[in-house]
């Protein structure tokens, strides 16, 4: 129960509960080391969110859907909108909310959040070191981060936001090329960031990763199989994974690569369309890819998932409320 101490006989650690979920307990640490223990809350397991981003007949959105993880159906408008129409931000997740950082256009700061438990308008709780957009968004378990970017200059840093507090992010390093449209995930230690482009730079097909118990610069750790941007990523509790993006042109591949091992990554399966610009959602089993640039001027609405489970296709499993793409993705 609540109170309970642990001591680590190994290294001396002691920690104490302050939380006694079953299957979710946090153990505070509070001898003379670092690290808490407790519960991975990035996966979801009720809910995937898309917010904003472009439809053809309203170019720019503030609308939120959201679909079911239980079972396959058509996502379902949420009870409220972003404080502001717009289209690539960068989104992260924390237990009770979704955030919605930065976009376009014009390019904002603004970093909304909206409440799973209660619907309702998104607030907005701070705002960026600057304006940008095609940022990646990145979730710790305490902490949004959001990665690269661009505005009238390729960006290379990484922002962090607090969970705990609303306010302003902090400059916490830097990736190791400036570019925007890279895929973002998160394991429980780390931040990873595949693919991406700049201005004045070609596509990438980089893989770097930073951490999240120290602010410190990112470090390339592998490559993708394909130089591309505008992927987007989602986590098993060992892999990260990256479907969709652009080359010359929308490509379907779902790539992966391993948390335990610093390595490249390979080509796991296909999405049933290739897209670009896509959004992405996370639940303990699946990995979600939803709407996306077909073709010139064709956007989609579908929502295809992924099995974690072995390495296999994409099914198409329901509708978006709206045809869009360019959106940002949670989970709950």
């Amino acid at each position: 129960g609540v109170g309970t101490g642990w001591v680590n006989t190994s290294d001396g650690e002691i920690f104490i509960c302050t939380d006694a979920t079953t299957g979710e307990n946090v153990w505070y640490n509070v001898g003379g080391g670092s690290g808490d223990v407790e519960p991975w809350g990035f996966p979801g397991t009720i809910s995937g969110y898309v917010a904003g981003g472009v439809n053809p007949t309203a170019p720019h959105l503030d609308q939120i859907d959201k679909f079911s993880f239980s079972s396959d159906s058509n996502a379902v408008a949420y009870s409220g909108v972003l404080t502001q129409v717009r289209y690539s931000p960068a989104g992260f997740t924390s237990n009770t909310h979704g955030y919605v950082s930065g976009g376009g256009h014009p390019p904002y700061d603004i970093i909304d959040k909206f409440s799973f438990a209660t619907e309702g308008n998104a607030t907005d709780v701070g705002n960026l070191i600057s304006v940008k957009a095609d940022s990646a968004g990145i979730s710790s378990n305490t902490n949004g981060y959001n990665c690269g970017g661009y505005t009238s200059a390729n960006s290379n840093r990484i922002e962090k936001n607090s969970f705990a507090t609303d306010g302003n992010s902090t400059d916490v390093g830097d990736m190791t090329v400036a570019r925007y449209s890279p895929c973002g995930c998160p394991s429980t230690t780390h931040g990873y960031l595949g693919g991406g482009k700049g201005e004045g730079i070609p596509q990438q097909n980089v893989i770097e990763k930073f951490p999240f118990a120290s602010d410190t610069n990112a470090t390339d750790v592998g490559d993708m199989t394909i130089a591309h941007q505008l992927s987007y990523g989602t986590v098993s509790t060992t892999h990260g994974y990256a479907h969709g993006g652009l080359t010359a042109s929308p490509i379907n591949i779902i790539q992966k690569f391993s948390f335990s091992v610093d390595s490249n990554a390979t080509d796991v399966g296909d999405l049933v369309l290739g897209v670009y610009g896509p959004s992405g959602q996370t639940s303990t089993t699946h990995g979600y890819s939803n709407g996306g640039h077909i073709s010139s001027g064709n956007i989609g609405n579908q929502i295809e998932k992924y099995t974690f489970a072995s390495d296999a296709n994409a099914t198409d499993v329901g509708d978006l409320v709206v045809n869009r793409h360019y959106a940002a993705g949670s989970q709950k």
